[in-house]
């Protein structure tokens, strides 16, 4: 079992910065890949960003692509979500989740893929 609790949520103005990290606990996240996803209010759940068990792998949904910069520290067993360049529309709570993973370079994009999430962060940012 792996628990995760995501931090560093907050209020923010637009052009602003956060860095959201999330903790794992229970087991190491090595063998993991890790996403974030986020949920506005009045919508459903999407993808942000991914990084892969190697770390050499990211992805972006297009509307954070050179803003959001997701990277992993596994000796600290915690996955980052710097966000840069803030904008209104990244409003949300944001969730970390973890999904199995093969030994090299695998990415997984759907919700229903991941094996454990956290209980996400709240971000806002103001106009």
């Amino acid at each position: 079992q792996v628990q995760l609790i995501e931090s560093g949520g907050g209020l923010v103005q637009a052009g602003g910065s956060l860095r959201l990290s999330c903790a794992a606990s229970g087991r190491t996240v090595s063998s993991y890949a890790m996403g974030w996803f986020r949920q506005a209010p009045g919508k459903e759940r999407e993808f942000v960003a991914v990084i892969s068990r190697s770390g050499g792998m990211t992805y972006y949904v297009d509307s954070v692509k050179g803003r959001f910069t997701i990277s992993r520290d596994d000796a600290k067993t915690t996955v980052y979500l710097r966000m840069n360049s803030l904008k209104p529309e990244d409003t949300a709570v944001y969730y970390c989740a973890a999904k199995q993973a093969p030994p090299y370079s695998s990415v997984y994009f759907a919700q229903d893929r991941y094996d454990y999430w956290g209980q996400g962060t709240q971000v806002t940012v103001s106009s």
